[in-house]
């Protein structure tokens, strides 16, 4: 299980800061990431919603990216505006099959999320340029950890703020929310 350690920012002008990425990080990739949540059937329920998620805090997550189905467990938290996510991932064949597994084990989907865009690497920060549909534009900045150790999380805050600094958005662009909390907002407006 690895420890996922992220910083989500809103983006006004993404060529400016697509511009700002390529002056310093190394290309990596385009993606196109459709994902599903899945939560147990009684807990899609709408007074449910509200209620803080437990272990698997945003449920189970299919993920389809570039022809390949991913699925992730989590453990989240939140602090000083970072996500800090205990991460269980594994690949699976088919999609549909496993969701069926889903169904079967009484999991329903929950919200659906899409985001396509870039992906970087600059030292040990992933760093994506994503537009989320329904939201908007997003820096992401991503250091995996092998423990989520007090030192180790405060190292990778300090990391994240000067790749932040880098990319030239203002600190008070970070987005604390999980994606699923703001697309649930959205939905109920």
């Amino acid at each position: 299980m690895a420890t996922e350690i992220e910083l989500k920012a809103w983006v006004d002008n993404p060529q400016q800061v697509q511009n700002n990425i390529e002056a310093f990080a190394s290309f990596v990739k385009d993606y196109d990431k459709e994902d599903a949540y899945w939560l147990p059937k009684g807990d899609i329920a709408p007074q449910a919603q509200n209620q803080k998620r437990g272990k698997l805090g945003s449920g189970i997550r299919v993920r389809q990216e570039n022809g390949e189905v991913f699925v992730t467990l989590k453990k989240k938290e939140v602090r000083q505006g970072m996500e800090i996510n205990d991460e269980l991932e594994f690949s699976v064949s088919s999609a549909s099959a496993f969701e069926e597994f889903l169904d079967t084990l009484g999991y329903a989907p929950w919200i659906r999320k899409h985001k396509q865009g870039k992906a970087w690497r600059w030292n040990n920060i992933t760093i994506e340029l994503s537009l989320v549909k329904n939201l908007g534009w997003f820096a992401e900045l991503e250091i995996l950890a092998d423990t989520n150790e007090p030192e180790q999380i405060e190292a990778a805050r300090k990391d994240l703020h000067e790749c932040l600094k880098r990319l030239g958005i203002p600190e008070s662009k970070i987005e604390s929310r999980y994606y699923t909390e703001l697309l649930l907002e959205r939905s109920r407006t």
